[in-house]
């Protein structure tokens, strides 16, 4: 890893040492579909509310629908026609529906685990950076004993806009005191992609719910199905 560096400077008949500040690299996770693979039971949960609600809306078309904040998803489906505590308490019931099916099924995409220890152990920062609701990323984090790996969290409640609008990674940059440029972030999904782009970071895919071919931002250094030692080496030489 990076170690700190000087050079000399003449200043007058003094030599001067100029400390040179290493650049601080850092991690950026997504969540849902990138550290735990639970994408189809949120989709599967939203076909069924917004069915039910009239949306005659087909699964495939509910994947596609199937980012950003909660509230959002539910305007673009029905536009203007639910207040905002309306939208608020449907969406914490779709989140509790999805908690309850999913919990037995709690774990982290595989190689992830030994990922996320290698690079806590190279004291690489590492954030989430998600459109999820704090109690599903509590949820996620709690359940399986994660917190100590991150040093920020932003959700869906802390940010004006979710993706593909870059403000959810810029915060995870800004907390970590990190320039965008040196964050890499892992993600899942077309939109978030997209996120990382507009906020100058690279990003790694994994392929939880989208095939390759439905990515095209230049941003991608590679497309992943799981996490493993060589993935993080082939990172850790690149910062």
């Amino acid at each position: 890893m990076n170690s700190n560096a000087g050079t000399i400077k003449q200043a007058g008949t003094e030599s001067v040492l100029i400390k040179m500040t290493p650049k601080k690299k850092a991690f950026v996770f997504d969540l849902n579909g990138t550290m735990i693979d639970d994408m189809n039971y949120h989709i599967t949960a939203w076909y069924r509310i917004l069915n039910d609600l009239g949306a005659t809306i087909s699964l495939q078309e509910t994947k596609l629908q199937c980012y950003g904040k909660n509230e959002e998803l539910l305007e673009r489906i029905f536009p203007g026609r639910f207040s905002a505590i309306e939208k608020s308490n449907m969406a914490f019931e779709k989140e509790k529906q999805y908690q309850e099916t999913f919990r037995p099924h709690l774990k982290l995409i595989d190689g992830l685990d030994g990922f996320l220890k290698s690079a806590y152990q190279a004291q690489i920062e590492m954030a989430i950076g998600s459109a999820a609701i704090p109690y599903n990323i509590h949820f996620v984090l709690d359940g399986l004993n994660l917190q100590h790996y991150f040093s920020a969290i932003v959700s869906a409640d802390d940010v004006t806009e979710s993706k593909p609008n870059p403000e959810t990674f810029l915060q995870c940059a800004a907390k970590l005191n990190t320039a965008p440029a040196d964050c890499i972030v892992f993600e899942d999904s077309p939109k978030g992609v997209e996120a990382a782009a507009r906020a100058g970071m690279q990003c790694v895919v994994i392929t939880t719910m989208h095939t390759k071919e439905e990515f095209a931002n230049n941003n991608i250094i590679e497309f992943i199905d799981h996490y493993d030692e060589a993935l993080f080496n082939r990172l850790v030489n690149q910062i």
